[in-house]
């Protein structure tokens, strides 16, 4: 982090340009890869080390932390959480597509009222043209991304708009002229303190790109072994270590888990090993890593575990399923005009989940059945949901409480939400208005 900052104070001492390549871009990337509050919690500590408040500095990291949400941790949230419904690839790609367009448009007015939080809006102004050079350099990748891929959006882009961002701001494009920049840290130094950022990028896309074949060798579906587990069902290894069950209880009902193509385990685990012995980690810093790390996933485990049963009993049932019946009741209450507030129900999803990922898991039935009961295109009112979690982000009650922690802001998460409710508001306005262009 130290290392971090030098390089920072290096390119730009301008707080503006600090806050968009480590507020915005930076962050961009880091949704990309890991999601799940983590660029709110890195991005925070980076700008309080640089001289900003910590307050202010939690809720620009909050508001800035929504636009890369869909496609965040690989795509989790569009791939797992909309996967439960079973749709064909073309049609998530289409919802992936359309959700990019919906945040590409809020991403031209999100990071402005972000940064007002933290500097004066005549400072913004002085470096505007810079500001959105910034914003554009992310977003333009994002959405052109999307409409192929919905894995790699915000990774990419947030990698792309990281490294024009830090090269505008060395050669001062766009900004208001201010003091002399520190010295430059070593090459090989800087290298190495970023080394389980761009390490996680590079083996992320080595093992998504399915041309470079170590996709297929991470999922390939040839058998190991297999079992049969009596009424349990049939227990199946792949050479990859997929592990299957299928037939349980002698249903239809099957169960995989792909245990190497899991961002978990490569490159999360991966990147991890690799660095505690980079950076000479002893036994004692290793054993309090993987202490704090298990305090802080057993209970969105726990949450996940839980939504995924609630989704299941929700959707079984035919034609009187839960999400059926109140898809209706929602379709006969607001008609064609459920477009204007889709998004909102997925706000609702992430504010108390704490996930967008969990927001879709919950709502996306629901907001599918209202979409087909209505009338509606169900790919855009699914992209509208999944927008809709993402903005929930800013007001995402795990996410205040994460990054207050962290920083160590004690009693504001009351005044954090209602500072950050009104540009997740806003964003649902854009949303809407985004939404009907698209019909």
């Amino acid at each position: 982090m130290d290392t971090v900052r030098a390089w920072l104070n290096s390119i730009s001492p301008n707080p503006v340009a600090q806050l968009m390549i480590i507020g915005w871009a930076f962050a961009f990337m880091i949704e990309g890869a890991s999601g799940f509050g983590t660029p709110a919690a890195l991005a925070a500590p980076i700008l309080i080390g640089l001289g900003f408040s910590a307050v202010p500095v939690a809720i620009l990291a909050l508001v800035m932390n929504s636009v890369p949400v869909t496609f965040g941790a690989v795509g989790t949230p569009t791939w797992f959480g909309l996967g439960q419904l079973n749709l064909p690839p073309e049609q998530l790609l289409e919802i992936g597509a359309k959700s990019a367009l919906i945040h590409g448009a809020a991403g031209l007015i999100i990071p402005l009222i972000a940064l007002s939080f933290v500097v004066k809006w005549s400072e913004i102004r002085a470096n505007i043209v810079f500001v959105y050079l910034s914003i554009l350099s992310c977003l333009v990748p994002y959405v052109a991304i999307a409409h192929f891929n919905y894995e790699f959006p915000s990774l990419v882009g947030g990698m792309i708009g990281l490294v024009v961002s830090a090269f505008l701001a060395k050669k001062n494009i766009g900004l208001a002229p201010l003091a002399e920049r520190a010295e430059v840290p070593a090459v090989r130094g800087l290298t190495k303190a970023l080394f389980p950022i761009w390490g996680t990028v590079v083996v992320l896309i080595l093992t998504r790109i399915p041309e470079l074949g170590l996709k297929t060798l991470l999922t390939t579906s040839t058998p190991l072994l297999s079992a049969d587990l009596g009424t349990l069902g049939e227990f199946n290894l792949t050479k990859s270590l997929i592990i299957q069950l299928n037939d349980i209880f002698g249903t239809e009902a099957s169960w995989n888990f792909a245990t190497l193509y899991i961002p978990a385990f490569i490159p999360f685990f991966l990147i991890s090993g690799i660095a505690f012995a980079l950076f000479g980690a002893s036994t004692g810093t290793v054993r309090a890593v993987w202490s704090e790390t298990y305090g802080r996933m057993i209970r969105p485990i726990q949450a996940l575990l839980g939504a995924l049963v609630m989704v299941s009993l929700m959707r079984a049932g035919g034609e009187q399923a839960l999400v059926i019946v109140i898809g209706q009741y929602f379709a006969e209450g607001f008609g064609a005009s459920w477009t204007y507030v889709a998004s909102y129900l997925g706000a609702i999803g992430a504010f108390f989940s704490g996930s967008n990922t969990v927001s879709n898991l919950i709502f996306a039935g629901i907001q599918q059945s209202i979409a087909e009961s209505a009338g509606l295109d169900v790919t855009l009112i699914l992209a509208m949901q999944s927008v809709g979690g993402a903005m929930g982000n800013m007001v995402c009650i795990n996410n205040v409480v994460a990054v207050c922690s962290i920083v160590g802001i004690l009693n504001k998460e009351g005044y954090i939400i209602t500072r950050t409710v009104v540009p997740m508001l806003l964003y649902g306005v854009i949303a809407a208005v985004v939404g009907v262009l698209i019909t």
